[in-house]
């Protein structure tokens, strides 16, 4: 083989494989205009499941709403003793194993469920509260003009019908957290 036919082969062979580079590079460009057409469907499609997932969140919120319990079941209203023992806390006002005992006051107005918390005769603290499902969720929250941001969430999820247990979480100006153990025994009524 002579020089001409060396670069003759060698001329052909890049040509080659320009034109295989040229068909290569046109299917990925098919292939991305492919993949960006999906996209979007998919973006669409995702759009369409987040709106049915609100709009079905919303029904869920007003059945949940008009399911409320605006009164007390006749076996929880009225006044329990509370045991409330300290079982985790980096709080410097609460130890573990602190007790206090108060009175808890479950009742009601027109337009929501209450839980008072009294002790030595003098109202303490409202939770609000709600009933669902064999579950009492009860909250407080103090006013923004205290000088410490105080949240109470607890839990009753143990309930008889003289006897209900479960736990609160209090937290101070998000700074500190306390965990509690509660049990309320039914304050027996002379009638």
């Amino acid at each position: 083989m002579t020089t001409k036919n060396y670069a003759f082969l060698i001329l052909l062979l890049v040509t080659l494989a320009s034109c295989y580079d040229r068909e290569r590079e046109e299917r990925l460009t098919m292939r991305e205009r492919n993949l960006l057409v999906k996209e979007k469907q998919f973006a669409l499609k995702e759009a369409e499941y987040y709106a049915l997932l609100k709009m079905r969140d919303s029904i869920l919120a007003v059945k949940d709403t008009l399911a409320m319990i605006s009164t007390w079941p006749e076996y929880i209203e009225g006044q329990w003793s509370a045991r409330v023992v300290c079982t985790e806390s980096n709080c410097p006002d609460y130890v573990v194993g602190d007790q206090r005992n108060d009175t808890w006051i479950f009742s009601s107005d027109s337009t929501q469920l209450v839980t008072k918390v009294v002790t030595n005769n003098k109202l303490v603290r409202v939770y609000k509260a709600s009933y669902t499902a064999d579950i009492i969720n009860l909250h407080f929250r103090s006013d923004s003009s205290s000088s410490r941001q105080v949240v109470m969430n607890v839990v009753l999820n143990d309930l008889m019908e003289n006897k209900m247990r479960g736990i609160r979480i209090l937290s101070i100006d998000n700074r500190c957290t306390a965990k509690f153990n509660v049990e309320l025994n039914r304050i027996a009524t002379t009638e």
